[in-house]
């Protein structure tokens, strides 16, 4: 039986070509191979698995509550938003009320970690097409959070910060005044971000046009969060499906036009303001109170729950299985990553290698949210 690639050097002109499993512009242990015709993507495979940790089955084999750590260890860098839907399905299945501040402390910090995630997203990208500048502001940014945030939760990524029944540890008016210097802050840097990468004619050149996902390819896909709304579909669990407290919030759903690669990097600018507007009322409307409602031991009621959240790159759910026990008998994570990179081999095929660099950035992949 002839091989593929026997086949690809008899032909002469067609080669293939290793993207990865370690190159620049993966962010992570991601493989894909590519069938090249001279400088054009002819067959794009993306090869996972190389992070593979069997999260799931960790879960299964131990109490809840050990679970915590894990959630934080897929999207390391939307982390307390993978706490928030983990805590949220154990609540919904065992009937637990939060006391309002924790709901409230819960939407700030993930609001916060959502900023951090989409700055790291657009810095990132903006490096892999050329430009080493504004990864330099976003860090500057990011770090501002990351050091808010520490305070509180002791430590700068891989959070753990949410139990069951709110939060391990109270906001104090420090955190509170940090926030808000943060909002300002932002605020005025916002147009900078604009005139130095938006505007950028380069950045135009290489983005306009380049990857358009229509709103079929993304529906026949089940892609989510800035990917989807890219394509102008305004789908947003916080909005569509609301959880916790989102509902008492006034923000709005950012979509783009023609689905490209630069609606997509718009769409996640739009979402910084979006997310700032959020803290800022979820700051003035704080309540008084407990952080931590006082919960028994837990066990799990026998059947299934689902809770779904809107992570920094989408939709994540949780469903669990559970048997009466303390230890969970199924537990299947959907992340938003996995999703949003199953559309790349149609959606970059004959493109050039350059642009193909582009189409992939713009997707913002976690790959070990991917091989969970």
């Amino acid at each position: 039986m002839v091989s593929r690639l026997e086949k690809l050097e008899d032909s002469g002109h067609r080669f293939l070509l290793n993207m990865g499993p370690q190159h620049p512009s993966t962010h992570g242990v991601l493989r894909v191979v590519l069938e090249m015709d001279g400088e054009y993507a002819m067959g794009i495979d993306p090869v996972l698995g190389y992070g593979h940790r069997m999260h799931e089955k960790m879960a299964e084999t131990r109490p809840y509550q050990s679970f915590y750590p894990n959630t934080g260890r897929m999207d390391y860098l939307g982390a307390l938003l993978f706490n928030h839907g983990y805590v949220g399905l154990l609540e919904r299945m065992a009937g637990i009320e939060l006391p309002e501040r924790a709901e409230y402390i819960r939407v700030i910090v993930s609001e916060l970690n959502r900023i951090s995630s989409h700055l790291v997203g657009i810095g990132a990208y903006v490096l892999d097409l050329g430009a080493f500048t504004p990864i330099l502001y976003a860090f500057d940014e990011r770090e501002f959070i990351l050091d808010t945030l520490e305070e509180i939760t002791g430590s700068r990524l891989t959070y753990c910060y949410m139990r069951v029944g709110g939060v391990v540890k109270d906001i104090d008016e420090t955190f509170i005044r940090r926030t808000r210097t943060f909002i300002d802050r932002m605020r005025e840097r916002l147009p900078m971000y604009h005139k130095l990468v938006t505007t950028n004619i380069i950045f135009l050149k290489r983005t306009k046009g380049i990857g358009i996902i229509d709103a079929d390819m993304s529906r026949r896909y089940g892609l989510t969060g800035p990917v989807l709304r890219g394509s102008g579909i305004a789908y947003d669990v916080r909005k569509s499906e609301p959880y916790s407290i989102y509902d008492r919030f006034e923000f709005d759903v950012p979509t783009g036009e023609n689905g490209d690669s630069f609606d997509r990097y718009l769409v996640r600018m739009q979402e910084i303001e979006q997310s700032l507007r959020i803290i800022e009322q979820a700051l003035k409307t704080l309540p008084e109170g407990d952080f931590l409602a006082k919960t028994k031991k837990l066990k799990l009621p026998k059947g299934g729950c689902n809770f779904t959240v809107e992570a920094a790159r989408g939709s994540l759910s949780y469903y669990m299985v559970g048997d009466g026990t303390d230890t969970p008998y199924r537990l299947k994570i959907r992340v938003p990553s996995y999703s949003n990179l199953s559309p790349l081999s149609e959606l970059c095929e004959g493109m050039l290698l350059s642009d193909l660099v582009t189409a992939m950035g713009s997707l913002d992949l976690v790959i070990p949210e991917i091989d969970r």
